[in-house]
C-alpha cells in the first residue's frame, strides 16, 4: 500500500526544529567569534562580564522571577548551577583567548561526552571515550605535523568542560522550576561571578558605549537566541536527535573562527575535532536508545 505523502505544512512542521538546532549553532559559534574580536579592547574576562551581565539583566527583566520565590531545596542547587555557568563561560573565553574556537570548543565538548558515559551501563559506550581520547591525542603538542597549543588555553577549556559536565548535572536538578526561573536566577548567579572579574581586569572600560554595544550583541548571539531556539527544538525533537545535531558545534566553530578571524587549523587539527564531532554524536546517539 503506497505510503502517504508528507505535505508542505508537515513537512515545514518536521523541519522548523531542526532549523532552529541548525540557527543555535551557527549562532553561539559566530558570537564566540565576534567575542574574540573583543578582546584586545577589554580582555576576555571583560567580554564574558559584559556578555553575562547584559544576558542577566534582559532574563530578569523578562522572566521576572521574584513573582514565584525559590524553595529553600532549590537554593543551594540553583547556586551551583550558576556558578558552574558563570565559570564555564570565564574558562572557554580565557580558552578562546589562546587557542583556536574550534579546538577549545571540541575540548570543551568532552564536559557533555562524560556525563553521558558516566550515566551509561552500556560497554559500547565506552568506544566513543576512545574515539575523543583519539582526538585529544591528536591535539597534543607531541603529535607529528601538529601547531602546539598554548597549555593555559588546553587547560582552561578541559576547566571548561568539566564545568558544562557540573552545569548539566545541576541543571537537570533545577529544570522542573517554572518558566525561566532556573535559567534567570542562574544567570544572575553567573553575572555575580564573572563581572567582579571583569572588572578587575578592564575597569571602567567596560562601560564605554561600543563595549557595552558589543556585549549585548554577544548576549543575543551566544545567549539569548541560542537558548530560546534550543527550547523551541527540545520541545519537539528527540534528544538523541538533537544530541547528534548539536556535536557539529566544533566544526562550526571551526568555520566561524576561519570565516571571522582568520584562524586556519592543520589538517592534522581538522582530524582530531572529527573525531571529537563523532565521539559526541555516537554518544548523544547511543544514549537516547537507551
Amino acid at each position: 500500500m503506497p505510503q502517504p505523502q508528507a505535505t508542505p505544512a508537515t513537512a515545514g512542521g518536521a523541519l522548523a526544529p531542526l532549523l532552529a538546532v541548525a540557527g543555535s549553532i551557527i549562532s553561539v559559534n559566530f558570537g564566540a567569534a565576534y567575542a574574540k574580536g573583543l578582546f584586545p579592547l577589554v580582555g576576555s574576562a571583560g567580554v564574558t562580564a559584559v556578555r553575562v551581565g547584559l544576558a542577566a539583566i534582559l532574563l530578569l527583566a523578562f522572566w521576572r522571577p521574584w513573582r514565584a520565590p525559590l524553595a529553600r531545596r532549590d537554593m543551594g542547587n540553583v547556586a551551583i548551577y550558576g556558578l558552574m555557568l558563570g565559570l564555564m563561560n570565564l574558562l572557554i573565553y580565557a580558552a578562546f583567548a589562546r587557542i583556536p574556537i574550534g579546538i577549545a570548543i571540541a575540548i570543551e565538548v568532552i564536559g557533555p561526552l562524560a556525563v553521558v558515559v558516566l550515566s551509561s551501563r552500556h560497554l559500547r559506550d565506552f568506544a566513543w571515550v576512545a574515539c575523543a581520547a583519539g582526538g585529544l591525542v591528536l591535539l597534543a603538542p607531541t603529535t607529528a605535523n601538529a601547531t602546539a597549543l598554548d597549555p593555559v588555553g588546553v587547560a582552561a577549556a578541559l576547566g571548561a568542560a568539566f564545568c558544562w559536565a557540573m552545569y548539566i548535572v545541576f541543571g537537570k536538578r533545577v529544570s522542573t522550576l517554572k518558566g525561566g526561573m532556573a535559567v534567570s536566577w542562574g544567570m544572575l548567579v553567573a553575572a555575580c561571578c564573572t563581572v567582579p572579574v571583569g572588572l578587575a581586569q578592564a575597569g571602567a572600560a567596560l562601560f564605554t558605549p561600543g563595549i557595552l554595544l558589543g556585549g549585548l550583541v554577544v548576549a543575543v548571539l551566544s545567549s539569548i537566541l541560542p537558548y530560546s531556539l534550543e527550547m523551541m527544538a527540545l520541545s519537539r525533537l528527540p534528544r538523541r536527535v538533537f544530541g547528534i545535531l548539536v556535536s557539529a558545534g566544533p566544526a562550526v566553530g571551526a568555520l566561524a573562527g576561519f570565516f571571522v578571524l582568520g584562524e586556519v587549523l592543520t589538517v592534522v587539527q581538522w582530524a582530531a575535532i572529527a573525531l571529537i564531532v563523532v565521539a559526541t554524536g555516537g554518544s548523544a546517539a547511543t544514549a537516547g536508545r537507551g
